[in-house]
């Protein structure tokens, strides 16, 4: 059976288990997506998925009808994920780029947490910093964040390298930074 969005929303703030799991089946498969980008360990990522999913069953009440729903849905998991990973120090790393090499990453990298990368993100420039938000937070496809935003694909590919390549020199100042203090 097919349900509308607000059917499903009134059917799991009643706690009803097939508009939970009409949700569930909706929603699963892109949130998983977002989470496999920062872990390659697919029973972590469906723990986590299911994880956020229990919250977004506990809070559902809560969405308000504001902005889309699979992007409410979206930052509860996020929320989650960050959750799991901060519990796990070792995949602090989660934010770290692929282009950002090991060696040169040092004890800094180990200093940081979360906040502080999301922080960094921050100092961004605000359209470049938006497109990375959809991209590596919210798990938007380069198509996607350039029908949102009114940009062509190729402008989000390169706002993405631009948040990319500030963010490496921002991590590079800081690892200067920590060198000198503990140098």
């Amino acid at each position: 059976m097919k349900y509308s969005e607000e059917e499903i929303i009134q059917g799991c703030v009643r706690n009803q288990r097939k508009y939970q799991e009409a949700l569930y089946r909706a929603h699963f498969a892109p949130m998983l997506r977002m989470i496999m980008r920062y872990t390659r360990d697919e029973e972590v990522a469906i723990t986590i998925c299911n994880d956020g999913f229990l919250k977004v069953f506990k809070r559902i009440e809560t969405f308000s009808g504001k902005g889309s729903f699979q992007g409410w849905i979206r930052r509860i998991v996020y929320h989650a994920m960050s959750d799991h990973f901060r519990k796990e120090a070792k995949y602090i790393q989660f934010m770290v780029f692929d282009d950002y090499e090991k060696e040169s990453q040092g004890e800094a990298l180990e200093d940081l947490y979360l906040q502080d990368l999301l922080e960094l993100v921050g100092q961004l420039p605000h359209m470049t910093r938006t497109v990375f938000e959809h991209y590596a937070i919210e798990g938007y496809n380069h198509r996607e964040i350039g029908e949102k935003l009114g940009i062509s694909d190729n402008t989000s590919k390169w706002h993405l390298a631009n948040a990319r390549k500030k963010i490496k020199e921002m991590l590079d100042r800081q690892q200067s930074t920590f060198a000198k203090k503990n140098g």
